[in-house]
């Protein structure tokens, strides 16, 4: 089968009418041109093209292959603006991971207004902690918090992820107010077992990182649940904003110890390294960047 891409260049010089010009609109040098038309001429076994100083004519055989040539060229070059045309489109299916308390209560209430701006799009959201294999089960974004993306995924920060210590006010009046990270020894610190060190607190203070051991009635691997204990007045959590940002604007709780921040992470969303990123998933996430803001809206 002779090259398909010295057949291009074959119809390009009989569409041009010289090697010159069909060099030139290649981008390319003549001799590159008639070396590409030798090369199909030796490929074919026949003779296409009788050449003299001042003209180019097709041979009988030559006039059969360019025309298949220009009809090979005008199917690929289609063929290449389709893509390029649903390429720059946000159509098709999305398939989104996303983990359970951000999932719920940012990505899922967020569609509500980027998915009638792209009525060809379908979007189907898993809510899951568990961390998908993009490639083998076939999601185009996972959304995750993590102080440490993995090395072989495209990952683009969301949002700052920041823990405050809290409880109800009501609790702080029956156990008091802890004025240093010591005294949570002294409280009921409900704990969060999927932080990487149960049962351990590491915040950065005016004297750099100390870590705390802490105890109490409730361990728990989810943020929401562990929300819900400490607005029940069960104790001292260690919480994410996006959480409980409403809570604390309210006064439902009461941050504690605000010179100590707890060891920042972010919410990332990730996907497959390309080199041609589709529309429908760089449109997703410049969207739920700017609705989430530089400042992040459930933070201000």
């Amino acid at each position: 089968m002779a090259d398909l891409n010295l057949m291009a260049t074959f119809a390009r010089v009989v569409e041009a009418g010289s090697f010159a010009e069909a060099a030139r609109r290649m981008g390319t040098s003549r001799s590159v041109v008639s070396k590409a038309v030798a090369r199909l001429e030796k490929s074919l076994g026949a003779h296409l093209l009788n050449r003299t100083t001042r003209y180019l004519s097709l041979t009988e055989i030559g006039a059969l292959v360019a025309e298949h040539s220009a009809r090979l060229l005008e199917e690929a070059t289609a063929a290449e603006q389709l893509v390029g045309s649903l390429a720059s489109e946000v159509r098709g299916t999305l398939r989104v991971s996303a983990s359970v308390a951000f999932g719920t209560l940012h990505v899922a209430p967020a569609l509500a207004r980027f998915l009638p701006r792209h009525p060809e799009l379908r979007i189907d959201l898993s809510i899951t902690d568990r961390w998908v294999n993009l490639a083998e089960e076939g999601y185009d974004v996972a959304i995750h918090v993590t102080g440490d993306p993995p090395p072989n995924l495209v990952a683009r920060p969301l949002a700052p992820v920041r823990r405050k210590l809290c409880a109800t006010p009501e609790y702080f009046c029956r156990k008091g107010i802890p004025q240093t990270p010591a005294d949570l020894i002294a409280h009921n610190c409900l704990d969060y077992t999927r932080s990487g060190e149960p049962g351990r607190w590491r915040f950065t203070g005016p004297d750099g990182e100390i870590t705390v051991p802490v105890n109490g009635p409730l361990h728990v691997d989810d943020d929401e649940a562990l929300s819900q204990a400490v607005l029940g007045g069960l104790g001292v959590g260690l919480l994410p904003t996006f959480i409980i940002g409403k809570d604390l604007q309210n006064g439902s709780l009461q941050a504690v110890l605000s010179e100590y921040l707890p060891v920042e992470r972010h919410v990332y969303a990730m996907y497959l390294p390309t080199r041609h990123l589709p529309s429908k998933v760089r449109m997703f996430i410049d969207f739920m960047i700017a609705h989430i803001g530089d400042e992040p809206y459930w933070d201000r």
